[in-house]
């Protein structure tokens, strides 16, 4: 792995990256999904509402913002979507924060 020298681009690109990535985990309900989905290790369709104390509205707004920081996946299937995480991205997240 490459680390970069301090004040170089790559830290400005490796520090957006990260704060985005963070961004999205920023919310505890967040946490708690992704968890769920990291332990389940198979994509869920619809269940997840069923595990949460919220609101489905709410739920997909989170699973909304995790999907588009790349964190988790999602696939139609029939009338639900079908949700699993992104380990491309879970991974290159761990990759980052190890690196600080």
């Amino acid at each position: 792995m490459v680390v970069p020298s301090p004040g170089t681009i790559f830290d400005a690109v490796h520090n957006e990256e990260l704060a985005s990535l963070c961004k999205a985990l920023g919310h505890p309900a967040r946490i708690q999904i992704l968890s769920i989905l990291i332990a389940r290790k198979s994509c869920i369709c619809g269940e997840i509402v069923e595990v949460m104390p919220l609101a489905q509205s709410t739920v997909s707004e989170h699973l909304r913002i995790l999907k588009t920081a790349g964190l988790v996946q999602g696939d139609v299937d029939g009338t639900r979507i079908c949700y699993c995480v992104n380990p491309t991205v879970l991974n290159r997240l761990k990759r980052l924060i190890q690196s600080l």
